[in-house]
């Protein structure tokens, strides 16, 4: 062995006596706070320690540092983090500024990283890999991940490893993944029609809603489909067309049947074939015709009206405070199939939660945001406390307080149950789970149109997570992949609503592929086998 090579290992051991290679805290207090850490159960640490934390609200004038949550949860975990909050519509700028700067805290909380950012700051060492501390100390987020392969699979980088913990969506809350468009069953029964389970059968309900007078007004008043953007009727459509037979996580593509392959769905004859019946709606006057602009208040306002036969979205009795509409059913495609795939993944954004660097304690914050995944955190996250914010009734069904749900100040729920909790707004790392979320997704309504479609359902385990890309990949493909999603998204507008011909598909297509769809491809299918791979 040479000189340079033995100073080189001597160096290396000192340096590894002295400090951790992964936070770069000394040895000696990295020692000191294992010894100080309970293995399970509370609290996470014997002596108390302080953690500074960087976080996002959406309402501004929450405390954080005196929020009823922290306070109860820090008396549990003997875990105090000290909060530095921002606004959700400042987050990217001040969260931006911290990483590039260096000035950034132990833990990132409700941050909403994106996947290049935890693929970069990971791979600079910035946020560290929670490979083995999830295996050491996460037991309700590592069930989730060996009963949901989908979800390890959608947070693990390309270089192996994972650097943040994700927003999950119960997969068996079905009513929030499970939805078709809703249709006024009222009109149905003054017109004496079924519900319609064909192609065929919708336009004919349409029509029929458009032409004889459903609600008995005696005026041309009535809208047959409306909602926010011609997205939800499209989406709806999808399955009927044979389209996104891997979910919509990564909207145009799906897995090509003949090879195997991803598969880009928009230049398929399917999806003209898609865009050529939407069009056909559109035309007659069964789409509103204002879909393509309608402001979400302007829409609600309209639905309070009562002149939509078919809604898009939640609930039109949450909503809206309409009564008797239901589920549409799931219709029988072109080729006599019939199939839902309007069906998301359960990953929400996966850079919710990371840890620094900086962290003195990574151990004893890995199992105190692990607390969330699991049942008693996730309740106490969203419900909060017994008699305070919920009471649980005699069926064991669990209800916000009179005060959170008729507030005598006069604030609406989201206001009255964030003076105690801090999910309003929706951001956070954890898990949502159906009994203990409270939103219209979660109603009698909404389940009873999950369980009428769930049969035609594409199953969670054939759904597709949005995939994870090298910095190499995405910094080729976020230019391609802009260009080619804001041209398939102007050109679809164009097709439905006639002002681009359908003899123009050709020149459609020869477009997409000069703005380089080939590589977009390559890229997506290089990011799929890792997908097998892993």
């Amino acid at each position: 062995m040479n000189l340079f090579v033995t100073v080189f290992v001597l160096l290396s051991l000192v340096l590894v006596g002295c400090s951790d290679s992964t936070t770069g805290i000394s040895e000696e207090d990295r020692e000191s706070a294992l010894e100080n850490l309970n293995d399970e159960g509370f609290p996470i640490v014997n002596e108390k320690i302080e953690v500074e934390g960087f976080a996002a609200k959406f309402f501004a004038a929450q405390d954080w540092n005196n929020l009823m949550l922290w306070e109860e949860y820090e008396k549990k975990s003997n875990i105090k983090v000290n909060w530095e909050t921002v606004t959700t519509e400042v987050l990217a700028e001040r969260r931006n500024l911290k990483l590039a700067s260096g000035d950034y805290p132990e833990i990132m909380f409700a941050s909403a990283l994106s996947r290049t950012d935890l693929a970069q700051y990971g791979n600079q060492g910035t946020f560290i890999a929670l490979n083995e501390l999830i295996d050491l100390y996460a037991p309700n987020f590592k069930k989730i991940m060996e009963e949901y392969p989908i979800v390890e699979k959608g947070i693990t980088m390309p270089d192996g490893n994972i650097y943040g913990f994700p927003a999950i969506f119960d997969p068996d809350f079905k009513g929030l993944h499970i939805g078709t468009p809703w249709i006024n069953k009222e009109w149905l029964e003054n017109l004496e029609l079924e519900e319609p389970k064909t192609l065929e059968e919708l336009y004919e309900v349409l029509t029929a809603f458009k032409e004889q007078d459903p609600n008995g007004s005696g005026k041309d008043d009535v809208i047959p489909w409306g909602g926010v953007s011609i997205n939800g009727v499209i989406n709806y459509l999808r399955g009927a067309f044979e389209l996104n037979n891997r979910g919509v996580a990564n909207l145009h593509i799906d897995q090509d049947p003949q090879t195997g392959n991803v598969r880009f769905i928009p230049t398929t004859d399917n999806y003209k074939q898609l865009l050529e019946y939407v069009n056909k709606l559109y035309s007659e006057g069964l789409i509103d015709q204002e879909i393509f602009t309608i402001a979400y208040h302007e829409f609600t306002s309209k639905g309070t009206q009562g002149i939509y036969g078919v809604i898009n979205g939640i609930d039109p009795g949450t909503l809206m405070n309409l009564e008797g509409y239901v589920g549409l059913p799931v219709l029988e495609g072109i080729n006599g199939k019939r199939l839902n795939t309007a069906i998301g993944s359960p990953l929400g954004n996966i850079g919710m939660f990371v840890i620094t660097d900086k962290a003195k304690n990574p151990e004893a914050m890995v199992r105190w945001i692990d607390y969330f995944y699991g049942d008693e955190g996730a309740k106490n996250f969203f419900l909060g406390f017994e008699g305070i914010t919920y009471i649980e009734t005699e069926d064991g069904v669990y209800e916000y307080t009179e005060e959170i749900t008729n507030n005598p100040d006069g604030l609406n729920l989201d206001q009255a149950i964030s003076q105690y909790l801090t999910w309003p707004g929706g951001f956070y790392p954890g898990i949502v789970k159906e009994q203990y979320f409270k939103g219209a997704e979660g109603n009698e309504a909404s389940r009873a149109r999950a369980e009428k479609a769930e049969p035609y359902t594409l199953d969670m385990n054939e759904v597709w997570p949005v995939f994870n890309f090298t910095l190499e990949e995405h910094e080729e493909l976020t230019v391609i992949q802009n260009d080619i999603n804001t041209y398939v998204e102007e050109s679809t507008a164009e097709f439905v609503t006639g002002r681009r011909s359908f003899s123009d598909w050709d020149n459609y297509v020869n477009q997409l592929e000069r703005m380089g769809l080939n590589r977009y491809l390559e890229i997506i299918q290089a990011a799929y086998e890792r997908y097998l791979e892993e």
